[in-house]
């Protein structure tokens, strides 16, 4: 079995079975967003959330954090609940405790049939956490600019336990503040081409986040369903250790794909390949950036599809 992270690595196969391949406690953090609700048809597959959160709690460090984002179909005029479901499985079965939940706030325009509901314009982004508290935490990285900064103003009136409220005092309004447990990305925001060869990825930021808030240079980070690797692209422009797993193959390569011609955002003096580049692992310079493919699953299958007129759900 894998006792530590010695290198990065993109591997194709099911993700609770190559969990089971590493020991227990090895990773420090986890950012991911599973297919629920059957809104998805990888070729049969499906996944069982429960066998997951317990697999993912055995390899996390004491300390460590698994951040999952995750919506709900709406069916017949309601939610199903799911993610709600998942987060007290995980709690009240599995062990781990709720650190947080905090909101991807999206935006977007109203679709067709919002008429008839309010537009869905969040996710959730439940923040795990294995024993009494994460084994690190810094929130300085993510802090926002503040409206008023270097104004003085009167504030600080809060309320106690004991109902009294404390009286307003002059302060000095720092020029940074805590971004709370609301997120806002733009969807689109992120605009590299090679990453739209997959239908439902979630920004680069929001992993890119969570690992600057939770883990230290060499860390180890893992996605379980790297999608279109933007955990895995964060964990490399971060310098912690990576290991992304999909069942798709296609995915697989895309992740390596990006990840060799630097396609985020976020790196430094990023551009746009055009065309995207069709970088296989067998080609990219996959050692140099320590990513490689380890194909474990059959040969057989093919990249995933979504089913016809759903929503696609985020995933890497």
């Amino acid at each position: 079995m894998k006792s530590t992270v010695k290198k990065s690595q993109i591997i194709r196969g099911d993700a609770v079975a190559e969990l089971r391949k590493f020991s227990s406690a090895v990773f420090d953090l986890t950012v991911f967003s599973p297919p629920y609700d059957q809104l998805r048809d990888y070729d049969g597959y499906t996944l069982d959330l429960h066998a997951l959160g317990a697999e993912l709690f055995r390899v996390t460090k004491d300390g460590g954090v698994v951040v999952m984002v995750i919506q709900d179909q709406t069916c017949d005029g309601k939610k199903t609940l799911t993610s709600f479901r998942t987060i007290l499985d995980w709690c009240d079965n599995i062990g781990f405790g709720l650190f947080e939940c905090n909101i991807y706030q999206k935006q977007g325009k109203d679709g067709a049939w919002w008429s008839k509901r309010f537009r869905v314009d969040h996710e959730y982004m439940p923040v795990f956490v294995k024993g009494g508290k994460p084994r690190h935490f810094d929130k300085t990285p993510v802090k926002i600019p503040s409206k008023h900064a270097g104004k003085v103003m009167h504030g600080g009136a809060n309320r106690n336990k004991d109902g009294i409220t404390v009286d307003s005092r002059r302060m000095t309004i720092n020029p940074t503040k805590c971004p709370g447990t609301i997120w806002n990305y733009a969807n689109g925001g992120d605009k590299v081409a090679l990453k739209r060869q997959h239908p439902a990825a979630f920004p680069d930021k929001i992993p890119y986040d969570f690992i600057r808030v939770f883990t230290r240079k060499d860390d180890a980070v893992l996605d379980p369903m790297v999608g279109s690797g933007s955990t895995a692209v964060a964990a490399h422009l971060l310098g912690r250790k990576y290991i992304g797993i999909d069942i798709s193959r296609a995915y697989c390569d895309l992740t390596v794909a990006r990840i060799a011609a630097m396609q985020s955002n976020l790196a430094p003096g990023f551009k746009n390949a055009k065309p995207p580049p069709a970088i296989s692992p067998e080609t990219a310079p996959g050692a140099a950036l320590r990513a490689s493919v380890f194909d474990r699953a059959a040969s057989n299958h093919q990249p995933a599809t979504r089913h016809r007129n759903q929503p696609p759900h985020h995933h890497g």
